[in-house]
């Protein structure tokens, strides 16, 4: 069930938590991650993939994405693609390493809400994740 404010647009109810799909092949790192967005309060789901990210999209719907750039199965832009023919609403938030400016900024043709350059800092994070739950709502 989704809740729509009166022009038709899907809104976060603010009661439940806030369902994210981190997309990362560092599995160490997206693992530390996931453990420290769930202690916020995020229902987070980890994907090591881009085809697992893809499967996961299929089977569920998420608020946000967190999405790394540079996986070794699948590009990140290729995966962004895909989630944009998935859920064109749904917010991508792009993760990408100094010196990948051009593909950030790629990302942000094909729809990316926002990037953020590794490494950096998990409040930051945070907030950028906030921000783009409630631009959904807008």
């Amino acid at each position: 069930m989704h809740n729509v404010d009166d022009m038709g647009t899907e809104i976060h109810d603010s009661s439940k938590p806030i369902r994210l799909i981190l997309i990362d092949d560092e599995v160490g790192f997206a693992t530390v991650m996931a453990k420290r967005l769930a202690r916020r309060g995020f229902d987070v789901t980890t994907a090591f993939s881009g085809s697992e990210a893809i499967r996961a999209m299929r089977k569920s719907e998420f608020d946000v994405a967190v999405l790394d750039l540079k996986m070794e199965d699948m590009d990140g832009i290729e995966v962004l693609k895909i989630f944009k023919k998935l859920d064109p609403a749904m917010p991508v938030i792009m993760l990408t390493g100094h010196g990948s400016e051009k593909s950030a900024s790629e990302g942000m043709e094909y729809g990316a809400y926002d990037y953020l350059f590794k490494p950096y800092e998990f409040e930051e994070l945070l907030e950028k994740i906030r921000e783009a739950v409630s631009s959904k709502k807008e």
